[in-house]
């Protein structure tokens, strides 16, 4: 029997790249431990992350008349638990990703978040734990230490804590430019086995 709905999100141009190695990792996971999950990939789906003036009109009225964005956001509201697979690119996450925050979280109730007279409150309490799985050219202790730390301090900290996500765990795959193949096959060995908890 199939359990959970899980969403995986997934934001890379390349399909040989290792964060695809990664994202095959993942789905065997998941399948291997009957967990249903639903892919967004945003370039294989021809995202476009950024907005125009139509998009940014109807902003505040919580509509859109992107129909990716209307499929994105019920996936949303609808899933348990969140897989982010994504590079790290200049110390923090890539445009694309970015461009999908901002324009699938909309404003309103029953969307992604309100905004209060205190701050924004998250609607997306559906959403038990997200894991972001990230590669990068840097070592990780340089992006938490020396580089502002913006995925934990901001992605996860606070954009997805504002959205309703208040559970998430960063795992990051450090100086891949240089890694070995058996450092490489060793993490994604890891990927297969470690449990996914929602």
């Amino acid at each position: 029997m199939l359990q959970n709905n899980i969403l995986i999100i997934y934001c890379h141009p390349y399909a040989h790249s290792f964060n695809h190695a990664e994202l095959a990792a993942v789905q065997h996971n998941l399948h291997q431990h009957r967990q249903e999950y639903t892919l967004i990939d945003l370039y294989a789906d021809k995202f476009t992350p950024v907005y125009d003036q139509e998009e940014l009109r109807l902003f505040h009225t919580g509509q859109t008349h992107d129909p990716l964005v209307t499929k994105y956001l019920d996936l949303l509201r609808n899933c348990q638990g969140i897989v982010f697979i994504t590079p790290i690119w200049w110390n923090e996450i890539p445009g694309m990703l970015k461009g999908f925050i901002d324009k699938v979280m909309k404003e309103g109730p029953g969307l992604s978040h309100t905004v209060t007279k205190t701050g924004i409150k998250g609607e997306l309490t559906n959403i038990k734990k997200a894991y972001v799985l990230t590669t990068s050219t840097s070592p990780t202790f340089y992006l938490r230490l020396f580089a502002g730390n913006a995925l934990q301090k901001i992605f996860i900290n606070k954009t997805l804590r504002q959205i309703g996500i208040k559970k998430a765990q960063w795992q990051n795959f450090g100086h891949i430019g240089d890694s070995s193949l058996k450092r490489r096959k060793k993490y994604l060995r890891q990927l297969l086995q470690q449990p996914f908890v929602f």
